[in-house]
């Protein structure tokens, strides 16, 4: 079915299967036109060839690997130069379940560059022209693992909360100026993710497990709904504002002239 309206362009990395495709499905049927970026450019071709059919948007691939540096920096040139683009969507990511000790460097190290830096660079593209046009979305898909970091290897944990508190920095820069930022912090989700971290996903308890679809419904919803962070799973969205408060309570006692009382050191003179 042809959707009518038309809410700009939305480029999606990662978008050749799992949530990053659903995300391109949901989008699409929301009638926005899509710009759709992977490295399997096979898998991008048939997802756009269905989209187009379906819901009559206009559907363009990139190919790219975000973790080089060159097709980074061609879709950092799209992303400030295309002024229909409107929503920019982070998914492209890559996780690890093994221990600090049996990994390979380089290939934490590739985990950072797309995780955390290509990421970064896409999103520091993009931002400028919706604060200049007065509106658009940006959409970083971090984890559980960014409040939860033990759950699963600790280089993985980390770039998710880079993302979680990226995206937090983000909402407060811009979140005024017309520009609707949103963290996306997935439990287990049934995608193809968990093969590629050395995880199969039928070794998770399957009551863990949420479909990709699902995943992404709600992500929506959330996004609706005004949601800076949304935590799919959680039951009760107050428990997530408990937490946040308790980190901003502690702002005013963060920084001070002398060292607490508890050390010892720095006593008045």
């Amino acid at each position: 079915m042809a959707t009518s309206s038309n809410r700009g362009t939305a480029l999606v990395t990662g978008a050749s299967s799992g949530i990053g495709a659903i995300y391109a499905d949901r989008l699409a049927r929301r009638g926005y036109d899509l710009i759709l970026v992977a490295r399997d450019t096979q898998r991008l071709a048939n997802l756009a060839d269905r989209l187009s059919t379906e819901t009559g948007r206009t559907v363009e691939t990139l190919g790219a690997d975000l973790t080089v540096t060159a097709d980074v920096r061609r879709i950092e040139a799209r992303l400030r130069s295309d002024a229909g683009i409107t929503m920019l969507v982070n998914n492209a990511g890559v996780g690890a379940t093994a221990t600090l000790i049996d990994s390979d460097p380089d290939s934490l190290e590739s985990m950072i560059q797309l995780n955390v830096v290509a990421l970064t660079r896409l999103t520091s593209a993009v931002v400028p022209g919706l604060v200049a046009r007065g509106k658009g979305t940006v959409i970083n898909i971090s984890s559980i693992v960014a409040v939860s970091p033990e759950l699963l290897n600790g280089v993985y944990g980390g770039t998710k909360s880079f993302v979680l508190s990226f995206t937090q920095s983000l909402h407060h820069e811009v979140g005024s100026k017309g520009v609707q930022v949103q963290a996306v912090l997935p439990g287990a989700t049934s995608t193809e993710f968990w093969d590629r971290a050395g995880m199969p996903v039928t070794a998770l308890p399957q009551a863990w497990v949420m479909s990709a679809a699902d995943m992404v419904d709600a992500a929506l919803a959330g996004l609706d709904q005004g949601e800076l962070v949304t935590i799919p799973s959680l039951p009760d969205a107050a428990d997530w504002q408990k937490a946040d408060d308790a980190r901003l309570a502690l702002g005013p006692n963060l920084s001070h002239s002398r060292p607490a009382a508890r050390y010892g050191v720095g006593a008045a003179a």
